[in-house]
């Protein structure tokens, strides 16, 4: 059993984040390169969770082999638990996952953020912008570690090798992390057990949610609002751009992006030839400046569509839990039946019947 724990969670660890992903993702739309950074990340937060276990076992029987070996005569024989890490091994994989995360969390995925968001119509362009962007975001982080590193360096007392300055950026990276991880988890620790203590108060999770409804209804108003100005403006560019122009391919890869193009229409003039010396055309690089505005509205319409559709789900459903408890039948009658299709653990188990027991 030498490693064999090691390799079969490192395995399973593999498939578990595999299956998470297709269950939440589409692989038939998603980039490849968005599926892979996104299965590396999860699957490296995963296989920390599982592996520590392992790693702490390990490392209590070596302290009690050393122990044992100072006193044989006081403390008792170790045995090696199942879960036994030879050693060598965990320095070597817990340095490889350091760095990938590393690499994942400072370079990789805020590139691929960035690239998506970005407006250019090549991947040069994409590239680009999304290099520029990662430049002047890190280049804040790089001046002030800069500033500190030509203080510590001019002073006379402290003299820095390539090793200690490596040292002092693990030390930083780390900083950072750890206050966003107390942050969070601070956060988290309070808010958790709170939303459960709320979700047994059914009056009081039902206001709370008619409030909610009413602050993303207008969220989402704002949102359509907004998408609604920005396709005027797409159709004013489109009016401007025949058919035969050579930004009119740029405008056809703007109305491609989720937008109804239907619902804005066409205009005759559409088809007609361009002529330079009666119409000013828009730039290149206000074409892109447009496109970038599209995907950003797009994005926030989509995003509050979405979440406007679970709030009522969930209104609607406490609405029924609070008809149901006023009711004489033992049965739980829904307003709206759901059109999603059931599983087979919930036709045979969660019953109307059931649902009320459930529902307390």
């Amino acid at each position: 059993m030498s490693g064999a724990a090691l390799g079969i969670e490192i395995v399973v660890v593999f498939f578990l984040a595999l299956f998470l992903l297709h269950r939440y993702a589409d692989f038939r739309k998603q980039q490849r390169m968005v599926l892979f950074g996104t299965l590396l990340a999860w699957y490296l937060c995963f296989l920390i969770v599982f592996i520590l276990p392992l790693d702490i076992s390990t490392t209590i029987y070596k302290q009690c082999k050393i122990d044992h070996e100072e006193h044989p005569a006081v403390l008792p024989v170790c045995y090696k638990p199942w879960s036994y890490i030879p050693d060598g091994i965990m320095p070597v994989f817990w340095r490889v996952v350091y760095w990938t995360s590393q690499c994942l969390t400072w370079l990789l995925l805020p590139f691929m953020q960035s690239y998506a968001r970005s407006g250019g119509f090549s991947i040069t362009g994409k590239i680009k912008t999304a290099l520029i962007e990662n430049a002047i975001y890190y280049g804040t982080y790089l001046l002030i570690f800069g500033s500190l590193l030509i203080y510590v360096a001019v002073h006379p007392q402290w003299h820095l090798s390539w090793y200690e300055l490596q040292t002092i950026g693990i030390t930083a990276a780390n900083t950072w992390g750890l206050f966003l991880l107390v942050l969070l988890l601070g956060y988290g620790l309070v808010e958790i057990p709170r939303s459960y203590w709320n979700a047994s108060r059914r009056g009081h999770l039902l206001i709370k949610t008619y409030f909610k409804a009413a602050k993303l209804m207008t969220e989402k108003a704002d949102a359509q609002e907004n998408l609604e100005d920005v396709m005027e403006e797409v159709r004013k560019v489109q009016e401007s751009i025949k058919y035969n122009h050579p930004l009119r391919k740029y405008i056809d890869t703007v109305l491609r992006k989720e937008c109804d193009v239907e619902k804005m229409g066409r205009n005759m003039d559409d088809y007609e030839d361009f002529d330079d010396k009666q119409n000013t055309y828009p730039s290149e690089k206000s074409l892109v400046k447009l496109h970038k505005q599209v995907i950003y509205a797009v994005q926030r319409h989509n995003r509050t569509r979405v979440q406007w559709l679970i709030l009522l789900q969930q209104a609607m459903h406490l609405e029924d839990v609070a008809k149901n408890e006023t009711s004489s039948a033992h049965q739980f009658v829904r307003s709206f039946p759901s059109t999603e299709p059931t599983s087979w653990l919930s036709r045979y188990f969660y019953t109307p019947t059931v649902a009320p027991l459930l529902s307390v």
